[in-house]
């Protein structure tokens, strides 16, 4: 099983993650990691969808796509072709003389501290998945109070545009 990423515009109105949800679950798919946003036409939404599987089931979850009404254009996005990122906020435990170490942490993997109180900091990172999955490896042993990840969201490279 490979993973795969498919971004697909969509019209941007109520019901569309629905019907594009339930055609997954419908065809007993897993999704893996979904992110939508408006794009800057506000009739149109982006949809990143990670899903595991294999070039048969790509290219189903394709042709049921296309077949939904509102879906404007679907791009297979091969990763040495797409930039990938994916952003996470961390709630750590921090105190003391381990705040510091906590710190100096973020910076390597050049991520924010974006809020800090009495006992605990919030780091915000963005980047791969194996970066965002190796500072929490990194985080762990501190105390991870509470994550909050969006998933992949992707675009390809260079001049090509989804239209």
């Amino acid at each position: 099983m490979s993973k795969y990423v498919l971004s697909v515009l969509v019209e941007n109105h109520a019901g569309v993650l629905s019907r594009v949800s339930g055609l997954f679950s419908r065809r007993g798919y897993n999704i893996d990691s979904l992110t939508v946003c408006e794009t800057y036409n506000p009739a149109q939404s982006r949809m990143t969808i990670v899903v595991d599987g294999d070039e048969y089931i790509l290219d189903q979850i394709e042709k049921q796509l296309a077949k939904l009404v509102e879906v404007i254009s679907i791009q297979h996005c091969e990763t040495a072709k797409t930039c990938e990122r994916e952003m996470a906020l961390i709630k750590v435990k921090a105190s003391g003389t381990d705040r510091a170490v906590i710190i100096e942490t973020c910076d390597i993997f050049r991520a924010h501290i974006v809020d800090v109180a009495q006992e605990s900091v919030i780091v915000e990172a963005t980047g791969s998945e194996e970066k965002i999955s190796s500072l929490i490896r990194l985080l762990e042993p501190y105390g991870i109070i509470e994550l909050a990840k969006t998933g992949l969201t992707a675009m390809q490279r260079g001049s090509v545009v989804m239209e």
